[in-house]
This record gives structure tokens, sequence and C-alpha cells, in this order.
């Protein structure tokens, strides 16, 4: 086997969002993915990326900005939707590598998010619910959040909560734990990868 087959691509993404409804005319997007790359054989976390995705039905409002600290201005300087698909695709490999992320929203974002402005699905079949993972290794009877999850694997939170990059990160930590365990779907020896 070649390295690249034990690459893993931990994906966690951040769209618009207000304290209430939406302002008229306002629908949540992604304005940020993180990326962190997993080398499962290795148990370690090789790289850590964020693409800015600049809005195009949407503002960031102040919640948004004291949630993530992202602000409008920063935001705007990010790359079209599109442009942040084909990026994945050929900067990340993210059509050829497995991935995972914390739940299903990152892969249910992105995919009603590409059916509805028709950009190419950068990812390929081949993702993991984390969370899943995480709740059947620990047989916990509810779904602990990404920070949760963190306390009861004895791992710290690394970087700013709700922040694409550094949430993908953490995830990519609990990833790894599993994976150190025997945990993680598909890989019952870490050392046969």
């Amino acid at each position: 086997m070649n390295a690249a087959e034990h690459l893993l691509n931990v994906v966690d993404v951040g769209a618009t969002c207000w304290e209430g409804q939406p302002p008229p005319g306002q629908a949540s997007e992604i304005i940020g993915v993180g990326l962190t790359v997993v080398e499962l054989r290795a148990g370690e976390r090789l790289a850590k990326h964020r693409l800015l995705v600049r809005p195009a039905r949407s503002t960031i409002s102040p919640f948004r900005t004291e949630l993530t600290g992202l602000t409008p201005t920063e935001v705007d300087g990010g790359l079209s939707f599109a442009e942040a698909c084909r990026t994945l695709a050929a900067r990340h490999r993210t059509g050829l590598l497995p991935w995972a992320g914390w739940g299903d929203y990152d892969r249910d974002r992105f995919t009603r998010q590409c059916r509805r402005t028709r950009a190419a699905y950068p990812f390929g079949h081949r993702h993991t619910n984390a969370k899943v993972a995480f709740t059947a290794a620990h047989a916990l009877r509810g779904r602990p959040g990404m920070a949760q999850a963190l306390k009861i694997a004895d791992l710290p939170l690394e970087g700013r909560h709700h922040r694409g990059a550094d949430d993908a990160w953490n995830i990519a930590a609990l990833v790894l734990d599993l994976s150190g365990r025997g945990a993680w779907p598909g890989i019952a020896d870490p050392d046969r990868c």
C-alpha cells in the first residue's frame, strides 16, 4: 500500500448564522472550510488548512463574528463557493481520499449547497461520521458535541471552538485517538493499514 492510502481528510464547515431567524432575503451558506490531513498509520495530523468562502446570499452577522472571530471583510476576500469546491478537489484530493466530519452536517451542507449552486461536489463517497464512531467506541447513550468528546477522551481543545480550521484539527485528534484504540471504522489494527 502507498502512503496516500493511509491519509484521511477531516473537514469542518462554517456557515453564516444569526441569533434568531435569518434577515429577510438571506439564507445560511458555507463561509469557511477547515481541513486537517491525518496520516492514520503514523497517528499524526500532518497539515491544517482553511478556505474562506465569500457568501453570495448572506452577510456575516455580529453573532457569527463573536462566535468565530470571522469578520465580513475577511470573508468577503474569500473564494466563491464554486472556486472553493474546485480548490478542495485539486489541492486536497477530496474526491480521492476518504474524509470525516463530526456528524453529518458538513456532508449535508455541501450536498445542499452544491445542488443549489450547481457547483461540482468536491468529496468522494468514503465519508465517516466521527461522532457516531466516537459514541460507539465509548458506549455512550447520547452523541456528544466535539468539545464534550474532547473532555471524555481527555484531550485538550486547541484553538478557537467553532472556527472551522481549529475544529477540524480537534476532530482529527479524536479520530487519531479512536484509530489508536483500534476503534476507527475500517481499521481493526492501525499497524496493518
